[in-house]
C-alpha cells in the first residue's frame, strides 16, 4: 500500500514508480504486463499496422549512418515493423519479447530469433554483442527501469547505436484503469530518464521532444496513424518545440495537457579509444 508521500513523489516525477520493486512484485508485474500489449489488439495479425515509421524516421533513422552486417536487437519490437530501415544492413535480428503472438523466424529475409525477458531484468548475451538497438515505447511498461537499460548498455557493442523513444508524462493515474493502456505502464519522467542514461554508460547524440496529443484530435478521423505520415510528423514537431516549456509529469487540467508527451533519443555507447571501435567493427 503507496503512502501519500509516495504517491506525491510518484506524480511529481521526482521518482519512478515500479523502479524500486522486490523481486517477487517485479515478477507480478510480469505476469500483468506479459501479454498486455497482444491484448489491446496487437496480437491480430490481420489488422495490426504499426503506427510509428515518420516519427522514427524523422528522429531517428534519418540521422544515422551505420555499418553492414548488424547484430541487432529490437527491445519490445513485436512484429519487428520498426526495424524495416535497417533490414538491408541487418545480418541477424533478436527480439526481446513476453508474448508468442508476434514470433516469426525471419523479418523480411533476415533471421530472427525471439527471447523473452527475465523478471530480473537481465539480458542472456555476451557483452559487445549487438551494433544496433531499438525500444520504441517499451521501457515504460517495464518495472525495473534502471537494470533493463544497463544490461542493453552492456550487450552493445562500443561505438553502437541505440534508438529509445518512451512517453515523459505520467499518462495518467496508474492506480487506475485507464482505457486503451496496459495496467503498470506510466511514463518516465524526463530528468530521472537522463540520469539513468548517463548512469549507465550512454551518450546522448540527439535529443528531442515528439508526440504532441492534440494533433492525434484534430486528425484523428481523416490521418488514423498521424505519425506515419511525415507532414504531421514534422508538425508535431513544431508544436513540441513551441509547447516544450508547458511540459510536466502528470497533469492535473486540461490546459497543462497541451505538451509534448515523449522524448526521442539517438544513444551511443562510447569508445575508449579508436582501436576498440576498429576492433569491433
Amino acid at each position: 500500500m503507496l503512502s501519500n508521500t509516495e504517491i506525491d513523489q510518484y506524480l511529481s516525477g521526482s521518482r519512478l514508480y515500479g523502479n524500486d520493486l522486490s523481486l517477487s512484485e517485479i515478477e507480478q508485474w510480469y505476469a500483468d504486463e506479459g501479454e498486455g500489449y497482444a491484448n489491446l489488439g496487437a496480437s491480430d495479425k490481420n489488422s495490426y499496422q504499426y503506427a510509428y515509421h515518420a516519427l522514427n524516421q524523422l528522429h531517428g533513422y534519418a540521422n544515422l549512418k551505420l555499418q553492414s552486417d548488424l547484430e541487432v536487437l529490437g527491445f519490445g519490437s513485436a512484429y519487428g515493423e520498426e526495424l524495416e530501415p535497417v533490414l538491408d544492413l541487418a545480418k541477424h535480428i533478436t527480439i526481446i519479447d513476453p508474448s508468442d503472438a508476434f514470433v516469426k523466424h525471419q523479418i523480411g529475409t533476415v533471421p530472427c530469433t525471439y527471447v523473452k525477458p527475465t523478471i530480473s531484468g537481465q539480458l542472456p548475451f555476451a557483452a559487445g554483442h549487438f551494433d544496433f538497438v531499438t525500444a520504441f515505447g517499451v521501457l515504460h511498461h517495464v518495472p525495473n527501469v534502471f537494470t533493463v537499460l544497463s544490461e542493453i548498455a552492456r550487450v552493445m557493442k562500443p561505438g553502437a547505436t541505440m534508438l529509445l523513444r518512451e512517453p515523459v508524462v505520467s499518462m495518467g493515474d496508474w492506480r487506475f484503469p485507464r482505457a486503451g493502456l496496459t495496467r503498470h505502464e506510466r511514463g518516465i519522467p524526463r530528468d530521472l530518464l537522463n540520469g539513468m542514461i548517463s548512469d549507465v554508460g550512454l551518450v546522448v547524440r540527439h535529443e528531442a521532444l515528439c508526440v504532441f496529443p492534440p494533433l492525434s484530435i484534430i486528425f484523428q478521423r481523416v490521418v488514423p496513424r498521424i505519425y506515419n505520415n511525415l507532414i504531421i510528423t514534422r508538425l508535431d514537431k513544431v508544436f513540441c518545440k513551441l509547447f516544450s516549456w508547458n511540459l510536466t509529469y502528470h497533469a492535473i487540467s486540461n490546459w497543462r495537457k497541451i505538451r509534448p508527451t515523449s522524448a526521442f533519443y539517438i544513444l551511443e555507447k562510447p569508445c575508449s579509444g579508436d582501436s576498440e571501435c576498429m576492433q569491433k567493427s
